[in-house]
């Protein structure tokens, strides 16, 4: 079977050529339809389908093309002309129409039980292959699985173009976030459900992000994007809380100008050098096995550089991972080594093999920032003399648990390192998935990456509209 490349979000079945093509393609597109947004005012949802039968067919299609995938089957020419195109979106849709997500549960509950009917009967004539090929988790045509359904055909995606793992991982995303959530959500209900969206009701909003942990800064920037559309009409129910689905879109966009952000892609036959750094405890070590799964995962020849040689017991933790991941750690034996020297060797070993992406595992003290810049900047000039040709970027861990307090910590290495951007971890059960906007509202970083679990499965791309609809989709 084709392996899926989560870092571009589809499967490696295309020629470079056409990725290249597509790519370029999406980007011209991604650009128009924001020139075209910004230019309307009543672009209020990401998704205002014309039928909800849209949504049925393409589920419908998903799972059925993901029962091919477990059994081992190739899709046929007939498959693929009978696979439905995604939904149209809020940019080719009429502003008139009722969101989908704004849906009683009592309509989602109906077509539910049509699609498992429909799908049971469409798979009925194969049963007898499925048991030997099945992996241990059963794929379920439930509720889970017909909302992630719903959030992908959003995106434009086709169909064909899904996998299981993504399906997993947005439930397991979706239930990172159930607290905020059921707080957020029902709560944003009662005050939208009282009427339209007033004055009194956004000062209810403001008190509601405050709890979630979005921060001063950010929660501002929202009432005051609120305030503005307020002044121009009197918001219904639906339309508010879609509104409200754009703004914090919007801010989690803003650091790449409001381009979508799905990926972070390292280039093939390259070399590409992602320096981690972050505080101790963080969860650095844990996220650079998670990336090297993902590398291994999607394709890419991938090596660990353990260069945080001061930490006790850090350099067995990455090669832990590294067994975990499958992926090769390059560590000096020695204690107290140069960190430097760990990089050279690792970027000399990476040439000689035609490495494509290499974890480089970096330092995490706070306790002198002049010895930390100092370090940093020795392996960057390692890097540029040994490696002067490779992609070079730099993303920092940040423990979503930890808050407004992680983000005063985090605030030092944004100082001394020069970052691409943040991955955020433990944005689990424990955590406000408000942080979220705090982060790229405070530090100016888009994030790249985002973990909910403990699980190598559980870090992946970051995805604006995933995450917003995970949070605010009851």
């Amino acid at each position: 079977m084709l392996g899926f490349n989560w870092f571009s979000r589809r499967y490696d079945n295309d020629s470079k050529s056409a990725d290249a093509a597509d790519e370029a393609a999406e980007q011209a597109a991604q650009s128009d339809d924001a020139s075209e947004q910004s230019a309307q005012s009543d672009d209020t949802s990401q998704s205002a389908p014309e039928s909800s039968n849209d949504y049925l067919a393409w589920a419908k299609a998903a799972y059925q093309s993901l029962r091919q995938q477990r059994a081992g089957q190739p899709a046929t020419a007939e498959d693929s002309q009978a696979a439905p195109e995604p939904p149209p979106t809020a940019d080719t849709a009429a502003p008139a129409a009722t969101p989908f997500w704004a849906k009683a549960d009592t309509e989602r509950q109906q077509r539910l039980e049509r699609l498992q009917q429909e799908a049971a009967v469409e798979s009925a004539p194969k049963p007898a292959a499925a048991p030997a090929a099945a992996p241990e988790s059963p794929l379920a045509l439930d509720e889970a699985f017909l909302w992630s359904a719903e959030v992908l055909a959003a995106q434009g995606r086709r169909p064909d173009q899904v996998s299981e793992e993504e399906i997993t991982w947005l439930n397991r995303l979706r239930q990172g976030l159930d607290k905020t959530r059921r707080g957020l959500v029902n709560q944003l209900k009662s005050v939208v459900g009282q009427g339209p969206l007033n004055q009194d009701a956004v000062l209810e909003i403001e008190s509601l992000l405050l709890q979630a942990d979005v921060g001063i800064e950010a929660t501002d920037r929202v009432i005051d994007a609120l305030q503005e559309r307020l002044r121009q009409e009197t918001l219904p129910p639906d339309q508010a809380i879609n509104y409200l689905k754009s703004i914090l879109r919007d801010m989690l966009d803003s650091p790449l100008a409001g381009a979508p952000n799905l990926g972070f892609v390292p280039e093939r036959e390259r070399l590409n050098i992602w320096l981690i750094t972050g505080v101790n405890g963080a969860g650095k070590t844990t996220t650079i096995g998670k990336l090297a799964h993902i590398a291994r995962k999607s394709g890419y020849s991938c090596l660990i550089a353990a260069a945080d040689t001061f930490r006790a017991a850090a350099v067995e933790q990455v090669k832990a991972w590294g067994a975990r991941s499958q992926v090769e750690v390059i560590a000096n034996p020695g204690k107290n080594t140069d960190p430097a020297a760990v990089v050279f060797d690792a970027i000399a070993s990476a040439q000689s093999r035609g490495t494509e992406l290499l974890l480089v595992d970096t330092a995490g003290r706070l306790q002198n920032k002049k010895n930390l810049m100092e370090e940093l900047a020795k392996v960057r000039r390692i890097i540029d003399r040994k490696a002067p040709d490779a992609q070079v970027e730099s993303l920092l861990v940040l423990d979503a648990t930890l808050g407004q307090n992680g983000l005063r910590q985090a605030q030092v290495f944004s100082e001394v390192a020069n970052l691409s951007g943040v991955v955020l971890t433990k944005l689990d059960g424990t955590a406000k998935g408000g942080v979220a906007l705090a982060v790229v509202n405070q530090l100016g970083l888009p994030i790249r990456f985002i973990g909910a679990g403990e699980g190598i499965e559980d870090l992946r791309p970051f995805s604006s509209y995933e995450f917003v609809e995970a949070l605010l989709s009851g």
